[in-house]
């Protein structure tokens, strides 16, 4: 185990700072400043693993990382043999080593008095330093099965399905309809929080292992459902959640209100000079409606932009700062959090709903007329007498997704869609369609990237199981689990 005493000589936790918030709203480069961190504090941080005898943070993660057995071995200095630890449970630890809200912290036993052990940033750390050392090759199928594989969607539940059944001998081909593979890693989340530079990386020993990218199309246009049935031994559909939410309400036709991934994605492409962005944040007072991980990196990329002003809307009261009693360890609590962006600037406004969005005179949104809720049997009710106006030229609808649209590939495959939007799949991720599966959120509906990797991977082993009558492959979460909640 790491070092016995570990959790008793080294009590706080230690992480790398972020880079000053007047160097970088200046640029789009990622916040933390690795530079700041040493190998001495990695291993610090992994010292105080207990290797619990049931160490709950497993059971807080999805993709069961061997979390006590990679900080043991980060402790001792071993990163090839903690690198391959990681690997073993998580394809893209760089990923989730940025992205991940960190459930495992959560639950850490450590947790219960002290502060959690810096799980995440050891992860991310063991990733990184691998890559530099040149300890993350490409692994190429000793045979090829002859079977094939069509995988819609190349975001992570896509990536992880296609590297798993491409190393198992599969030849599987990852359709995208954006012109570069990485679904909303690729323009959904801002480059300041994960540079596309991480992505392409893996990327390519993906394709080094003979996975194939077909980018620019549109699954169901460009290539019929028929066509894939006809190509292909199996398919898996992996098109996350495309349906945006949105919000009814006055003057919702105004130009100037914009969904939050139309707008991020116009920004990130900017940002690859892949010309100047149609809907920009500059100068503007810009409102983000919704409180969550989107609508914070709406706020860095218009503060980047240069907007006036930047307002952040939540219709739900502002959650506790500290473990409530209803939400006890190792749970995953809804806590207030401050993300990098909530540095940077803006104002959050919690407990408050939109009215009315209202004209300039011009056919272009001016101000939001807003009022303060409050929760009556658990609904948000308007506060009589709250009601005021706030200027805004530019809102941005950060509110999530609500499924997939049975239309296209979905209706010409014949597959079914419940009520909230999600694929219908049977215990063995199988759809009613022979040879058809389904993995990530368009199955599970909105989730974390852990659940869609560990999704990913599962959904692989269910299709080499379909296609070679048993599979070897690690199979970690089951199509219905869910994550404990109180």
């Amino acid at each position: 185990m790491a070092d016995p005493r570990g959790f008793l000589t080294t009590t706080e936790r230690e992480l790398p700072s972020y880079r000053p918030v007047e160097v970088r709203i200046l640029d789009y480069r990622e916040v933390e400043d690795r530079s700041t961190q040493d190998e001495a504090m990695v291993r610090r941080q992994a010292s105080r693993c207990m290797n619990c005898g049931i160490p709950f943070c497993h059971s807080a993660c999805p993709l069961g990382n061997l979390i006590p057995e990679w900080n043991d071995l980060t402790w001792k200095g071993d990163l090839a043999s903690a690198v391959e630890r990681l690997h073993a449970t998580n394809n893209f630890p760089e990923l989730t080593g940025r992205l991940c809200p960190a459930p495992c912290e959560y639950a850490c036993t450590l947790g219960i008095n002290q502060p959690a052990i810096t799980i995440k940033n050891i992860e991310h750390s063991i990733a990184e330093d691998a890559f530099e050392a040149g300890l993350v090759a490409p692994q190429v199928p000793a045979f090829l099965t002859g079977s094939t594989v069509a995988v819609i969607g190349s975001g992570p539940a896509g990536l992880a399905a296609a590297q798993q059944l491409t190393r198992a001998g599969h030849t599987v081909a990852v359709f995208e309809r954006d012109d570069l593979p990485g679904g909303l890693l690729r323009y959904g989340i801002p480059e300041f929080k994960l540079e596309k530079s991480v992505l392409d990386r893996r990327l390519a020993q993906m394709e080094a292992e003979g996975t194939r990218f077909r980018t620019g199309v549109e699954v169901g246009s460009d290539i019929t459902g028929a066509e894939l049935l006809e190509s292909y031994d199996a398919v898996v559909i992996a098109v996350g959640t495309p349906q945006r939410r949105d919000l009814h309400v006055p003057g919702r036709e105004l130009e100037g209100t914009v969904q939050a991934l139309d707008y991020l994605t116009a920004a990130t492409r900017e940002v690859h000079g892949q010309g100047p962005t149609p809907i920009s944040a500059e100068g503007k007072d810009v409102v983000i409606i919704g409180g969550g991980d989107t609508g914070a990196d709406c706020l860095g990329t218009a503060i980047r932009q240069g907007a006036a002003s930047v307002t952040s809307i939540e219709i739900m009261p502002a959650p506790p700062v500290q473990r409530p009693d209803n939400q006890p360890w190792p749970t995953y609590p809804r806590l207030y959090k401050v993300a990098s962006a909530h540095e940077e600037g803006g104002e959050r406004l919690w407990a408050t709903s939109t009215v009315e969005m209202v004209d300039d005179g011009q056919g272009r949104v001016g101000s939001l007329r807003l009022t303060e809720v409050r929760l009556e049997g658990g609904r948000p009710v308007p506060v009589p007498g709250t009601e005021r106006v706030i200027p805004a030229q530019l809102v941005l609808l950060a509110m999530g997704f609500t499924g997939v649209a049975p239309t296209g590939v979905v209706a010409q495959l014949g597959l079914e869609v419940d009520g909230r939007g999600r694929v219908v799949r049977d215990n063995q991720w199988a759809t009613a369609v022979p040879g058809v599966f389904v993995a990530g959120d368009a199955g599970r509906g909105q989730s974390l990237i852990v659940w869609a990797i560990a999704e990913g991977r599962s959904v692989a082993a269910a299709v080499d199981r379909y296609l070679s009558g048993s599979t070897g492959l690690a199979s970690p979460v089951t199509p219905t689990q869910v994550q404990f909640q109180p």
